[in-house]
């Protein structure tokens, strides 16, 4: 059976990538992105309309005003009209998606690990300590890739838009001055990442803490007399 101090420092472990994993889920749930564009009716020249586009990661909404004609406000699926738009934005939406769940999937890997550990004394194999440190790394480097992604496909393609043009009902628009505000689903992706390396330190802490043990239980043998380790 593991010591006290082991199975508490692994049920800590598995606690905090828990934590982590409820708020990633609640972060995918809300919204991600809020950009707003210029708009005119095309060859106008007065750009007098605006459109904003709100994302969550599996739906969005579209507010028009004059852009280009009278408005309105529509809700859409995010993936379906992505495919009627460009293929780069579905692939870095799509890549994002992929990423998220590759972090909840290591970090449900990382909490089995710590239960497992909490209850028996495994080898230095992928199922002690290596597997947190592999999978809650893992799942910390994904999500700092995944937010990087968004942004970059938020800010830098032509995404937003081509969303706006395909709501404006086969009119010309033109568009200009578009800028995007990161929300409250993105932003909850840093605290999980931050959790996801407060679970590898705290592994940390009784790994290393164990190493010196066992080399201080070593050191009276490696120290004695040549004459007396032979008897």
């Amino acid at each position: 059976m593991p010591s006290t101090a082991k199975t508490l420092h692994f049920i800590s472990s598995a606690l905090i990538t828990a934590i982590s994993v409820g708020l990633m889920g609640y972060a995918m749930s809300k919204q991600w992105a809020r950009t707003t564009i210029q708009c005119a009716r095309g060859g106008s020249g007065l750009f007098n309309g605006t459109a904003i586009l709100t994302l969550e990661l599996f739906s969005g909404n579209l507010e028009r005003t004059s852009c280009p004609s009278f408005g309105g406000d529509e809700r859409f699926n995010v993936f379906p009209k992505l495919t009627e738009t460009g293929v780069t934005p579905l692939a870095l939406y799509s890549m994002v998606l992929c990423l998220l769940v590759l972090c909840l999937l290591f970090s449900a890997c990382s909490i089995l690990i710590c239960l497992y550990n909490s209850v028996s004394n495994p080898y230095e194999t992928y199922m002690g300590p290596v597997g947190v440190y592999t999978c809650s790394s893992l799942s910390a480097c994904l999500s700092v890739l995944a937010l990087i992604i968004f942004v970059v496909n938020i800010n830098v393609t032509s995404m937003a838009e081509d969303l706006v043009k395909n709501f404006a009902g086969g009119l010309l628009v033109d568009l200009k001055n578009k800028s995007s505000e990161m929300q409250l689903g993105y932003y909850l992706i840093i605290p999980y990442t931050v959790l996801c390396l407060g679970a590898i330190g705290v592994t940390y802490n009784y790994d290393h803490a164990a190493y010196k043990q066992r080399k201080e239980q070593q050191r009276p043998t490696e120290d004695a007399p040549k004459e007396i380790m032979m008897y």
